[in-house]
């Protein structure tokens, strides 16, 4: 049996932190808040802004900037999930407040009108099959990319996006 050896992390100063995730930022902000606009987040803004406060406290674990990316992208992805999770809650014990999502600025200003239709559709698939298709195909990622986020397997990944393009395009017809 072989004994692996751990190699000591060197330290990260509160400066390098701080200029990691300030380069993250700017590199991915826009693209993350489409992410999270586009999985179903009530508030992509505060979805977003919590994914770069958790990975700001987490900086120390992450071994190199190229996974920082995938490792955000992760962190939105369950975010959102949670955030549905806890709206589907709120909304079966109370029935008497029924709060429709509302669009943000952003939303407005990051969806042109022919787009519109098609993301409305989008929200009307499971949450799995939005996912694997909101990764895909706006944030271009690959199965294993889209895999690591969603914390499912490829084939899993091919299986809802498959069946998400399938409803996708019968819904989009239908509306026809």
């Amino acid at each position: 049996m072989r004994r692996t050896e751990s190699r000591p992390v060197a330290p990260v100063t509160d400066d390098e932190r701080e200029a990691g995730v300030a380069r993250l930022f700017d590199l991915h902000y826009p693209a993350m808040l489409r992410l999270a606009a586009l999985l179903g987040a009530d508030d992509p803004e505060n979805v977003v802004a919590e994914a770069y406060y958790q990975i700001y406290r987490k900086w120390r674990k992450v071994r190199d900037a190229g996974a920082a990316e995938a490792y955000l992208r992760s962190i939105i992805c369950n975010l959102t999930r949670m955030r549905i999770r806890h709206l589907q809650v709120v909304r079966r014990n109370t029935p008497a407040l029924r709060v429709e999502p509302v669009a943000s600025p952003e939303d407005s200003v990051l969806l042109r009108d022919d787009q519109r239709a098609l993301v409305g559709v989008l929200r009307e698939l499971p949450a799995r099959q939005r996912e694997a298709l909101v990764l895909r195909y706006w944030q271009g990622l690959k199965e294993t990319e889209i895999a690591a986020a969603m914390g499912i397997s490829p084939g899993s990944v091919k299986t809802h996006a498959a069946r998400g393009m399938a409803a996708l395009t019968q819904r989009m017809e239908a509306r026809r």
